[in-house]
């Protein structure tokens, strides 16, 4: 099974991403940590990225796809991927939908962890008091915010005139979130 799941930086989507690794032997691909590991390894493509992120631009599509073109194998051999932080874009998901079907493989679920924007606003603005974490600046966090609804909007019909997006309600506690998840997966 192949998954998807949308939502916006504080919502749990890597909490829930971990469950189910942890619970499905699912291979969670989450775009930040493929090009932070790509980096670290000192490969070929880890400098042309490690390049492009030093300059504060954005790794174009075509890499952050043979990033994942380059997992896939790992994620068949364990019966599936969790896609998280990809697609971020019509563009990205129609060559995630391509790159798939060229293995005999497709999205199987798309899963829309719903959040409040202001409950997420009061948890990182609580998170940056307490820890001081850079990431958690609520300033910061306001424009990822806004980022992802901008960015998503248009994903949400793409998958829906599929048949494949489930909503979750991503406001209730992690194990009622987790079970709404497993719901969905059946």
């Amino acid at each position: 099974m192949n998954l998807i799941l949308f939502g916006p930086p504080a919502a749990g989507k890597g909490t829930q991403a971990k469950r189910l690794v942890d619970g499905r032997n699912m291979v969670q691909l989450s775009t930040g940590d493929m090009l932070r590991a790509a980096i670290a390894s000192g490969s070929e493509l880890g400098k042309r990225v490690e390049g492009i992120m030093q300059r504060g631009d954005l790794v174009s599509d075509s890499i952050v796809i043979e990033l994942i073109e380059s997992r896939l194998p790992e994620t068949e051999a364990a019966g599936g991927a969790i896609f998280d932080g990809f697609p971020r874009t019509i563009a990205q998901a129609e060559a995630l939908d391509a790159m798939l079907a060229g293995r005999g493989k497709k999205i199987d679920l798309v899963v829309r962890l719903k959040v409040d924007d202001e409950a997420l606003k009061a948890r990182i603005a609580g998170r940056f008091a307490e820890s001081g974490r850079p990431d958690d600046n609520p300033e910061s966090f306001l424009v990822r915010l806004n980022a992802y609804n901008g960015q998503t909007a248009p994903l949400l019909p793409y998958y829906q005139n599929q048949g494949k997006l489930v909503e979750v309600d991503g406001m209730g506690t992690m194990d009622a979130v987790a079970a709404a998840i497993e719901r969905a997966l059946g």
